[in-house]
């Protein structure tokens, strides 16, 4: 004889029927079928094996005791209140091979309802909960499990299920299992190729016979898998549990239980929504800014991420939730019970609701994305531009000063002598404001379009760095006038080429000669500017990347090798599609000699989004501006030519 083994085993599930015919409305009665004995596929956790369970249902084998002592007929195997008691078991027993109750319906109005749909035929799924206490491995093999026959177990409790409890769910909380004694028998090895024959009793009872072929079985894939789906499973179950504020012993409860995720969420919601009732009537409902802040933030990845720009978090509580289960969840936390809506009313109230985080979760998903676009959109004025600041909408003045040229020498027994402040310059830049409304309708939250306003936020935020661009070279090419009463490109400015030329090496040079001769504002100094960055039309752009990086001169037309004379003078070389003529500029560093500035209305350079309940549209209304002028402040640093 083989020694005795143990195996940790928790409380178990398998499906069960109803029998219609049985039910006996006047004294709220149904008979029900919670066991034909048949087999099942099990995976241990623990040591990751797999084997295949069988219920005896040899009367010496069933404890009876728990269910003939009035164990209760359960929703979702839910025991947290009172309410999720559904009926009794009236009375239990082993007939014909098959495990039968006798349960008795609550006479409580909201139980009504359910018994209708088992009449109906809608309600039929019942799940049982039970643990073994003694397993005894059977001489045969089926796929090449072994066959462990349950000869000491006890039906624990019996519910009505949303969902069928899946063959295979079980406990996998160490705290929860119990040891289970295992009696060997002699194992006798299998033929290679079985016919077996398997008969599933279906809720209407008509036996079904099907014939399978051996096949070979993967237990480490299978073992692999279902260890992932479990952990995944025990993941959500959890997260969503901090998410709706559920308690520990409730959480662990669903895994203890083998719920799925789908069933756990369903159940936690309605909770959640219960509770929030009675905190409502007791008026003292509330949420900690802390909390708020992490759950709008993952809402907001939630939201991002299913639009598939951004990556959501692996333990996302909002992860699979549709955008109506988030307007019902905004709704349930702001305080407001959701039961009875449909979902247009659901989601206008989540929109109205003054509590409700659902527009501020919806407005912070769509500033960020219009951000992260506005950021990464592609422009070029950001490279040669000065970037300021103005405080309001009124004209702001940029001043520059003039030097006071060189002290001057003081001869023995000689006075100093009074200088006078030198004149300075002024120019102007004024702020305006730019942007538009689109609209957001119940509708597009009611059918999940993350796109509509997910793709909206991106096309805005583009929109907005390509408006400033826009307005950048229009300026540029409007050659607007100056302070000074003349254009900002202009001979009397010593800025602009006299000869029209293609970029070469003398071009180049004369550029950098005449930005090096600028005088300061009262003439009394060089400004010794130098060129850094390069702008023009694509068609020149790569001429001048040649010019600037060559070693040697390609303007030189015989065999003598000259050293390129302006070779990286440009740090950057910019060529743009909006200028289409063959005109091309040489630019000093922003930094040093500004000539364009794009200044924001303080300082803020990334749009501004804002949302209210629309009157004319069902939804939201959501409203980006941007507030900021451009305007050419000085000439010095910027010289230009006509191009050929």
């Amino acid at each position: 004889m083989m020694p005795k083994q143990t195996r940790q085993l928790p409380k178990l599930h398998t499906r069960a029927s109803f029998v219609p015919a049985t039910l006996n409305e006047e004294a709220r009665t149904v008979e029900l079928t919670w066991s034909t004995g048949a087999q099942v596929r099990r995976i241990d956790y623990w040591d990751e094996t797999t084997w295949i369970e069988e219920l005896s249902l040899n009367p010496a084998h069933v404890n009876l005791d728990r269910l003939n002592s009035g164990a209760p007929l359960l929703a979702n195997h839910s025991n947290w209140s009172l309410t999720d008691v559904l009926g009794v078991v009236e009375k239990a027993w082993i007939q014909d091979g098959e495990g039968r109750a006798l349960v008795k319906f609550s006479e409580r109005a909201e139980v009504a309802p359910i018994i209708a749909d088992v009449k109906g035929g809608i309600l039929r799924n019942i799940s049982v909960g039970y643990t073994i206490n003694k397993l005894e491995r059977q001489p045969d093999l089926q796929d090449g499990l072994p066959i462990y026959l349950a000869i000491d177990w006890e039906p624990m409790e019996i519910s009505l299920v949303t969902i069928p409890a899946d063959a295979g769910a079980q406990v996998r909380s160490e705290g929860d299992t119990h040891s289970v004694t295992i009696v060997n028998k002699e194992v006798k090895a299998m033929p290679r190729t079985v016919e077996e024959k398997t008969t599933e009793t279906r809720a209407d009872n008509a036996p079904t016979v099907s014939v399978k072929p051996e096949t070979r079985i993967d237990e480490s894939a299978i073992r692999a898998d279902a260890a992932k789906q479990e952990r995944q499973r025990q993941v959500d179950i959890r997260k969503f549990g901090q998410m709706s504020r559920a308690d520990d012993a409730v959480v662990n409860g669903f895994i203890e239980r083998g719920d799925s995720f789908e069933v756990a969420k369903e159940q936690m919601l309605k909770r959640w929504s219960e509770k929030v009732d009675s905190e409502a009537t007791r008026g003292d409902a509330s949420v900690t800014t802390d909390e708020k802040d992490k759950f709008i933030e993952a809402g907001v990845n939630a939201i991002r991420g299913r639009a598939g720009v951004d990556k959501m978090d692996a333990g996302n509580e909002f992860r699979g939730m549709r955008m109506t289960e988030i307007a019902k969840l905004c709704l349930d936390r702001a305080g407001v019970s959701s039961r009875g809506m449909g979902e247009l009313e659901m989601v206008k109230r989540a929109f109205t609701t003054s509590t409700s985080d659902f527009p501020v979760l919806l407005e912070n998903a769509m500033h960020k994305t219009l951000q992260q676009a506005y950021a990464t959109a592609a422009d070029t004025w950001s490279r040669f531009c000065h970037v300021g600041s103005v405080t309001d909408f009124r004209a702001h003045s940029r001043y520059r000063m003039g030097s006071f040229g060189n002290l001057d020498a003081l001869g023995e027994n000689s006075e100093f002598k009074n200088k006078s402040i030198p004149d300075g310059e002024k120019s102007t830049i004024t702020a305006t404001t730019k942007g538009n409304v689109i609209n957001i309708s119940r509708q597009t939250i009611i059918n999940d379009d993350l796109s509509a306003f997910i793709g909206l936020s991106q096309m805005l935020g583009r929109a907005a760095r390509r408006t400033i661009e826009a307005d950048v070279y229009a300026l540029l090419a409007s050659n607007p006038v100056m302070y000074d009463g003349i254009a900002l490109f202009d001979a009397a400015h010593d800025n602009l080429a006299g000869t029209a030329a293609v970029v070469s090496v003398t071009a180049i040079e004369a550029a950098r000669v005449a930005m090096a001769k600028q005088m300061d504002v009262s003439g009394n100094d060089f400004l010794d500017l130098r060129p850094a960055l390069w702008l023009g039309g694509m068609g020149a752009g790569g001429g001048a990347r040649v010019v600037n990086e060559a070693q040697y001169d390609p303007d030189t037309a015989n065999k003598l090798q000259s050293p390129n004379r302006v070779r990286g003078l440009f740090r950057d070389v910019i060529d743009s599609p909006r200028i289409s003529g063959n005109e091309w500029y040489a630019f000093a560093d922003p930094s040093e000699a500004p000539v364009i500035e794009v200044g924001f209305l303080n300082g803020e350079q990334e749009p501004f989004l804002e949302s209210e309940q629309g009157f004319e549209v069902d939804g939201l209304q959501w409203k980006v501006r941007l507030d900021y002028g451009v305007a050419a402040i000085d000439y010095r640093g910027a010289y230009k030519n006509a191009g050929a």
